[in-house]
C-alpha cells in the first residue's frame, strides 16, 4: 500500500481542526434549535466532505487507502448514531432545555474526539509492539456485540451511580443557568445540573471509545485513517441529532445491525491475529496460514449491507405499526424543532 503524502496528512488535520473550531464558534455565537432544512444541509455537507476526502485518498494514495477510510468512516458513523440514542436519553433524563442542547452536544463531540485521540495513540502503540492484542480486540468486540443485542442503550446503573456520587459530594441547583457549570444563588456558589449532564456524556463517550477504536483498528492499522474516520463520523453528529429527532427511537433494529458489524469485525480481528500469530502456546508460536484475511472491500460490503438492512427493516416496522394505529409514520415522529415552533406561537 502506497504512503500518503505528508503534506496531505498535515493539511487535512489543519483543515479539519479549523472546520471544528468554526462549528464550535457558530454554536457559541448563535445558540438555537436548528430547523429541519438547516440540519439537513449541514449533514449533507459533512457527508459530501467525507466522500471528497475519500476520493482524494483514492487519488493520492490507492484503492486500499480509500476503501479503508470508507469502511472505517461508515463503521464509526454507525457507532456514532448509536451514541445518539444515549444522548437522547441523557437530554430527556436531565430535562436539558432545547436551546441548550446544541452546546451540550458540541461539548460531547469534543470530549469524544479527545478520548478517541488518546485511545488511537495507545492502540497504535499496542498494535505496533504486540500483535497478540488483536486477539483481545476481537474478543472484546464479539462480547460487545452480544451485550448490544441483549441490553439496551440506557446503562441506567452506571449513570445513576455517577449522579448519586455527584449529589453526595457537590451542591447542585435544580435549574440550569445557560451552559454554566456553576452559578450564584443568594451569595452562595452552586453547581448546576449541567455538571451532571457533561459527566454523563463524558462517561458515555468513554464507553463508546472503548468499542469504536478496536472496531476501526480491525479495518486499518493506519493511525491517520483511524483518526480522520472518527473526526468525519463525529462532524455533523450534532446536526444529525436534530435532523433525526424522534425517528431515532423508531430505528428498532439498528442495534442488531451495529451488533452484527461489531461481531464481524471482531471475528476478522481474531482471524488476523491467527494469521500473524506469535503466541508460543498457540500453534507453537507459528503463523496459522489457513486463517483467512478478510479484505477491506468485503468489510465495506458487509458494513453497508448490515446498516441498510437494519435501517430499512426498522423503518418498515415503524411504518406498519403506525398504520395499525391509523397514522402515518412521520405524523407520529415529532421533530425536535416542533416544540420550539409551537412555543413561539
Amino acid at each position: 500500500m502506497l504512503e500518503l503524502p505528508v503534506w496531505f496528512e498535515v493539511g487535512s488535520l489543519i483543515v479539519l481542526t479549523l472546520i471544528l473550531i468554526g462549528d464550535l464558534l457558530l454554536v457559541l455565537k448563535r445558540p438555537h434549535v436548528p430547523s429541519m432544512k438547516e440540519s439537513t444541509l449541514w449533514v449533507v455537507f459533512y457527508v459530501v466532505l467525507a466522500l471528497i476526502f475519500a476520493g482524494m485518498m483514492f487519488w493520492l494514495g490507492d484503492a486500499e487507502h480509500g476503501g479503508q477510510f470508507l469502511a472505517g468512516w461508515l463503521t464509526e458513523y454507525s457507532l456514532s448514531i448509536d451514541n445518539l440514542f444515549v444522548f437522547v436519553i441523557i437530554m430527556a433524563r436531565f430535562s436539558v432545555p432545547r436551546k441548550l442542547q446544541q452546546e451540550v452536544l458540541m461539548v460531547g463531540i469534543i470530549i469524544a474526539l479527545v478520548l478517541r485521540g488518546i485511545f488511537i495513540l495507545l492502540g497504535a502503540q499496542l498494535i505496533e509492539n504486540f500483535s497478540w492484542i488483536f486477539y483481545i480486540f476481537g474478543a472484546w468486540l464479539v462480547w460487545t456485540a452480544i451485550q448490544q443485542v441483549r441490553g439496551d442503550h440506557e446503562d441506567e446503573d452506571s449513570e445513576t451511580f455517577v449522579v448519586r456520587m455527584l449529589r453526595k459530594r457537590v451542591r447542585l441547583t435544580d435549574e440550569y443557568d445557560g451552559v454554566k457549570l456553576r452559578t450564584t444563588i443568594d451569595g452562595k456558589r452552586f453547581f448546576t445540573p449541567m455538571l451532571i449532564v457533561f459527566v454523563a456524556i463524558g462517561t458515555t463517550d468513554l464507553l463508546f471509545a472503548l468499542d469504536s477504536i478496536p472496531a476501526i483498528f480491525g479495518i486499518t492499522q493506519s493511525a491517520f485513517i483511524v483518526f480522520t474516520a472518527n473526526v468525519f463520523a463525529l462532524m455533523g453528529l450534532r446536526q444529525l441529532y436534530f435532523l433525526l429527532g424522534g425517528l431515532l427511537e423508531r430505528l428498532e433494529y439498528l442495534k442488531y445491525g451495529i451488533a452484527f458489524i461489531l461481531a464481524f469485525i471482531g471475528v476478522k480481528l481474531v482471524l488476523h491475529a491467527m494469521h500473524v500469530n506469535e503466541l508460543p502456546f498457540i500453534n507453537g508460536g507459528e503463523h496459522i496460514e489457513w486463517a483467512p484475511e478478510i479484505s477491506t472491500w468485503m468489510s465495506l460490503g458487509v458494513i453497508l449491507a448490515a446498516m441498510a438492512v437494519a435501517t430499512v427493516a426498522s423503518l418498515v416496522k415503524a411504518r406498519v405499526d403506525a398504520n395499525r394505529r391509523g397514522h402515518k409514520l412521520m405524523d407520529e415522529v415529532p421533530h425536535f424543532t416542533d416544540d420550539t415552533e409551537r412555543q413561539g406561537r
